[in-house]
């Protein structure tokens, strides 16, 4: 099993980025690189978070051999002079994940640097490179440029001043370790600022979330809430897609084919929606001098914004589009569960079933007593259970962030565990252990990055509507937080000697970091005393001081004693309201069309079949049977036959008769394909087999 499970580890954390990924962007639409940066960004996030348990159990068992030859060596020296001394520690035993010697420095130092990279220097880069609406490779690498010159300002900023501060200190000497040091030092301290705001904030509200699910009541009253605000929203990204589009109108007009910025004016026209571009297509006019002297042309600087107003537009225009759909079936699920919790048959019934077939799993395991009991009844539990024992790892993490410094006693629960199971050598509880742990300091941090939402220019949306601007700077505070976070849990630990000041072997990942006693300032005061502001962003948190400062400032927020909410949120049930009757006149129409269809289909069919038939006999024995003599009886008969076959029009697809023609018989009905008499019919094929479809 050696260095086996860190090759599964590696390609299932791939799969699981792909995965997230593909849950957010959209891999038919975006660039190519886009997608490579951030999937590489985000995966060498997860391995890091993946493969240290491992590298924590290795770094045990080594502790453990230095241990025992230490044991060993006092043993011998003891028994030369004649001594007793105490009995040597059991044989070590090695992890069934061990890696060996040499290989986890290398991995460490690649996926370090390798993320330091794409977060400080190719993803700002590439993000603002993506968001340009440059249409030349020059003027977007201009524009990144410009753009990104405040993000590498601020870490220069950092840098330099560490870098004076051990320039002027005597003991120090600078050197390329040092120099090394000063710039990790510099990116952890900036990940560790942010990564306490994040984790402060995801520590309550994630216990809280699961909490508040459990209360269909207050989750469907929230569900209004968002209603109303994204109703408003995409109201407004409607109207601005509308302004965006009538502004290429008139540009398009203006700029026709044969002129010099012609084709900025088609790229611009390739990222507008299907149905504009159909438009402006058809408006254009070949016919018009297009040297006309007088007209005034658009610059290409203008034309360069116009194409970001585009992308912006359409961007927010498809995503709002898609949440609104989204919430509306969540908000019509929750109403189905509020009726279905009365329901005495205890079993669920859907407003709108599906029009899909059912699957094999809906027809014999989520059936609809099985679907009502987990909806109406276990759900709650389950997800208050779930609430209950986050809270506890919640208390846990905030405990032991503001002790982890104290190493006699050890007041760290976290410490307390990874010791215990190191006294039995139990590594597969140490690395479950570890890997709990870590998880759940990541998933507070990273589910804050995918939730929180700065203006419009930064948001994560699910269901492939995620722009390439947030996926990238997704990706960028991913790189920044993973390291500081990963420090933060082996000072834990206490597997950290820079916080902890034991002596005792490191991991292989806290020796890619460095010394962090160069700067003793920030490695005995920063590090250990800023992490116990974790204590008041959760007091404010679970206050929810932040969202009533918003919520007076203007933004709307969830409050539950505000006039505004209560306004938002009676709006938001008559959206959900309408939308319903929108949709059940629709499905009406639909169940009409397909009951008309499946009465008097089948039967107006064999009707038809049937009377063209007896009419071709008719023919055959007027031809057989009628002489000159009997061509007053014939006329006769084919008139009397005449009112049944106007009565069978009636029933039947009549087809327009075209009125523009320069006459009009009276056997006109009675002529067959190729036998016109006067009049001729329209083509209207279509309208034989859907004659219900206007009903």
């Amino acid at each position: 099993m050696s260095g086996a499970a860190l090759g599964i580890e590696i390609v299932v954390v791939f799969f699981l980025a792909l995965f997230l990924l593909h849950r957010y962007g959209d891999f038919k639409k975006q660039q190519r690189m886009v997608l490579f940066g951030t999937l590489l960004a985000w995966y060498l996030c997860f391995l890091i978070v993946f493969i240290l348990p491992l590298d924590v159990s290795t770094t045990i068992y080594k502790q453990c051999k230095i241990d025992h030859e230490g044991h060993t060596d006092n043993h011998t020296a003891a028994n030369t002079s004649a001594t007793p001394t105490k009995r040597a520690p059991t044989v070590c035993y090695k992890p069934w994940s061990y890696i060996p010697d040499g290989i986890m420095p290398v991995f460490w130092r690649v996926v370090y640097w390798t993320s330091q990279c794409l977060t400080w220097l190719l993803l700002p880069f590439m993000q603002s490179y993506a968001r340009s609406g440059g249409f030349s490779i020059t003027g977007k690498i201009k524009t990144a440029l410009i753009e990104n010159a405040i993000y590498y300002g601020t870490y220069l900023l950092i840098f330099g001043s560490l870098l004076i501060y051990v320039a002027v200190h005597p003991k120090w000497n600078l050197s390329w370790y040092e120099l090394q040091t000063i710039g990790i030092t510099a990116a952890n301290t900036w990940g560790l600022f942010l990564l306490v705001l994040l984790l402060g904030y995801g520590l309550v509200e994630i216990p809280r979330s699961y909490w508040n699910a459990s209360r269909h009541g207050h989750l469907l009253i929230k569900t209004y809430f968002k209603a109303s605000k994204l109703m408003t929203e995409k109201a407004d990204a409607e109207e601005n897609l509308e302004d965006v589009m009538e502004e290429v109108r008139k540009v398009s007009e203006s700029i026709k084919y044969n002129h010099p910025l012609r084709k900025y004016i088609d790229t611009i026209l390739r990222k507008c929606p299907v149905d504009y571009q159909e438009k402006m297509g058809r408006n254009m006019d070949d016919y018009e001098d297009f040297d006309d002297k007088q007209n005034t042309y658009p610059s290409e600087k203008s034309l360069v914004k116009l194409h970001k107003q585009v992308i912006y537009a359409v961007q927010r225009h498809n995503r709002t589009r898609v949440q609104w759909e989204i919430l509306l079936q969540q908000a019509i699920h929750l109403e189905d569960v509020a009726k279905n919790e009365t329901s005495s048959t205890h079993q669920f019934v859907h407003s709108f079933p599906s029009s899909e077939p059912a699957s094999w799993f809906s027809r014999y395991v989520y059936t609809p007593t099985v679907e009502w009991y987990w909806e109406c009844l276990l759900k709650t539990w389950f997800y208050r259970l779930l609430s209950v024992v986050l809270t506890l790892f919640s208390v846990a993490v905030v405990w032991s962030e503001c002790t982890f410094f104290s190493t006699r006693p050890v007041l760290s629960l976290f410490a307390v565990f990874i010791q215990l199971a190191e006294r039995d050598y139990n590594y597969l509880y140490i690395e479950m252990a570890c890997f709990v742990t870590i998880f759940f300091l990541c998933t507070c941090v990273y589910s804050t990055v995918f939730r929180i939402r700065v203006f419009n220019y930064y948001y994560l949306a699910s269901h492939h509507q995620t722009d390439a601007y947030s996926l990238q700077f997704s990706g960028m505070l991913f790189c920044r937080l993973t390291p500081p976070l990963c420090l933060n849990f082996l000072g834990l630990i206490h597997m950290d000697s820079a916080i902890s000041h034991q002596q005792k072997e490191q991991t292989a990942y806290t020796s890619i970091m460095g010394s962090m006693r160069v700067l003793s300032f920030i490695a005995n005061g920063f590090y250990i005393y800023y992490p116990m502001l974790i204590v008041i962003l959760c007091i404010a948190t679970y206050f929810s001081l932040g969202t009533r400062c918003l919520n007076l400032l203007g933004f709307q927020q969830f409050v539950g004693d505000s006039e505004m909410t209560s306004d938002l949120i009676d709006e938001g049930k008559e959206l959900i309201r309408r939308e319903k009757r929108k949709r059940q006149r629709v499905e009406d129409g639909e169940n009409r069309r397909r009951e008309w269809k499946e009465r008097y289909g089948n039967s107006r069919d064999d009707y038809t079949a049937r009377n063209r038939s007896s009419h071709e006999m008719k023919e055959t024995s007027y031809s057989d049977t009628v002489t000159p003599r009997d061509n007053r009886q014939a006329k006769y008969s084919r008139s009397g036959g005449r009112a049944e076959r106007d009565c069978m029009e009636l029933l039947q697809d009549a087809e327009p008769l075209d009125f523009n023609a320069e006459s009009l018989t009276d056997d006109a009905l009675d002529s067959e394909s190729g036998r016109h008499a006067g009049g001729r019919y329209l083509s209207m094929s279509s309208s034989r087999s859907r004659i219900f479809d206007d009903v």
